[in-house]
């Protein structure tokens, strides 16, 4: 069979660089006449290519992974934190010529074969251009949700438009990929001229591309995926989710240890009893309130497993593990929750969240987590954090029915949002006692996620029509 070349562009981010991994193998899957490459970006908040690449490298032999030289300068810390979309935005830009010089010299030299296209990040559209010069075609690989995806192109149609930016005294906005109206507060990643820039300036750059992939199934966003489909001025959407790895890393040493001993402890709960708490490779929080979840959490008196990642001291992007628990939470809290908790620092999320034991999800409602949970039919206690994610818990929240609030609002004057340990008790309490509609809803789902993605279903067809544009075939 003829071969045909792939190369994949993610941003170095975790959760993007995991989400293009799985969109490899599942091409592969379908057709293993692809030759796919991964160009690595070194991840300017750890520092040189991070083990996650390196980790992935090693597992999936059948991506060749190339990493991209460290030749452009890290974005200032203080533009990490104050406006991470710009930031990484002008990032990938400085990043065009290299980008290009890989693809020429070590995809196109190394094999003959045909690029059918170059898959770039959300974030990167920069590289759809280098495509153009290449005379090859590109695609977005979209890794948050649908109804966030049409956001930004109405970002790009607000500007085209020369309409305003949005505002603290603005109404609650209509758009049209939310059935109900959205709250400004509810947009911090768009509360500052320069990141709301960032995403419109991408809305408007994917309409430059062949195609749109989108890490979604369409029963679940049925609502924003019918507004997109509404839409005559944007390239073909492929909703080719949900995208999971269910196997997991490979595992050794004091990793394996720690995965054993979490899912032991599991094995020994009774079924759908524990609230599991994760944030995300980027969530965490002060001492203050890593005190106020776990009193929260010891008066509802529901088992627990959480995850606990303790914030970086100031001048640090990145967050940490710790395990001397006993010095930051409340005196005696190990003592008196020994029988119904378990703390630990990384945790084998998709294992948990598969495990029968488990009834409840605090999430900080990232798109991957959140397709996890809705897979397992884990219903889901949201706690927004940052980016994308509190209009994520929205959705789940006021559009989809399929999660219980803790929190939504993200104010700017305190963009950490304290959480009160009654708020927490009362989220828990309301799900574990009370979340009996909510549980068959989430299985109601995870049972037409698990039907998209298998034959004859939405996902499955639309992967196909994805790998026939590739081919040459029908568009």
């Amino acid at each position: 069979m003829k071969r045909t070349q792939l190369v994949f562009v993610p941003a170095p981010g975790f959760g993007h660089l995991v989400a293009a991994v799985q969109l490899a193998k599942m091409v592969l899957e379908r057709n293993d006449s692809f030759l796919i490459t991964m160009l690595a970006i070194h991840n300017p908040i750890y520092g040189g290519t991070s083990k996650n690449t390196e980790s992935l490298a090693s597992i999936h032999t059948e991506i060749r992974f190339i990493e991209i030289p460290e030749t452009i300068p890290a974005p200032p810390s203080e533009a990490l934190a104050v406006s991470p979309a710009s930031a990484f935005t002008s990032y990938f830009i400085d990043h065009k010529a290299l980008v290009k010089d890989t693809i020429v010299n070590q995809v196109m030299a190394h094999n003959p074969a045909p690029i059918a296209s170059v898959v770039v990040d959300m974030f990167c559209t920069a590289f759809i251009d280098v495509a153009k010069e290449l005379g090859v075609p590109s695609h977005v690989f979209y890794t948050s949700d649908a109804a966030f995806l049409a956001t930004m192109l109405y970002l790009s149609d607000r500007e085209d438009k020369g309409e305003p930016k949005f505002s603290p005294t603005d109404p609650d906005y209509i758009i049209p990929s939310y059935s109900n109206p959205v709250p400004y507060r509810l947009l911090p990643l768009l509360h500052t001229d320069v990141e709301y820039e960032a995403f419109a300036n991408h809305g408007r750059e994917f309409k430059d591309s062949n195609g749109i992939i989108v890490n979604t199934f369409s029963e679940a966003e049925s609502h924003a995926v019918s507004a997109l489909l509404a839409r005559d001025d944007i390239p073909p959407i492929f909703n080719v989710g949900p995208l999971i790895d269910h196997k997991g890393k490979s595992l050794s040493g004091s990793d394996a240890v720690k995965r054993d001993e979490i899912l032991k402890w599991l094995d020994d709960q009774p079924e759908k009893s524990v609230v599991f708490l994760c944030f995300g490779s980027g969530g965490s929080f002060d001492e203050a309130q890593l005190k106020e979840i776990a009193i929260g959490l010891e008066r509802s008196g529901h088992r627990f497993l959480w995850s606990i990642r303790l914030k970086p001291s100031k001048g640090k992007l990145q967050a940490s593990f710790f395990d001397n628990y006993g010095e930051i939470l409340p005196h005696g809290f190990l003592e008196r929750t020994k029988n119904i908790g378990m703390l630990c620092g990384w945790a084998p999320q998709v294992e948990i969240l598969a495990h029968k034991a488990v009834g409840a999800f605090v999430s900080h409602c990232g798109w991957n987590s959140t397709l996890e949970a809705l897979w397992y039919a884990v219903p889901i206690i949201t706690w927004p954090l940052y980016s994308e994610q509190h209009v994520n818990a929205f959705q789940l929240v006021k559009d989809l029915g399929l999660a219980v609030e803790l929190t939504l609002d993200f104010r700017r004057d305190c963009p950490t949002d304290f959480v009160k340990a009654e708020v927490i008790t009362k989220a828990v309490k309301t799900m574990m006692e009370q979340g009996g509609e909510l549980r068959n809803k989430a299985k109601e789902t995870s049972e037409m996620a698990k039907k998209a993605v298998v034959e004859g279903g939405s996902s499955y067809v639309a992967f196909g029509n994805l790998i026939d544009q590739w081919l040459g075939g029908k568009p």
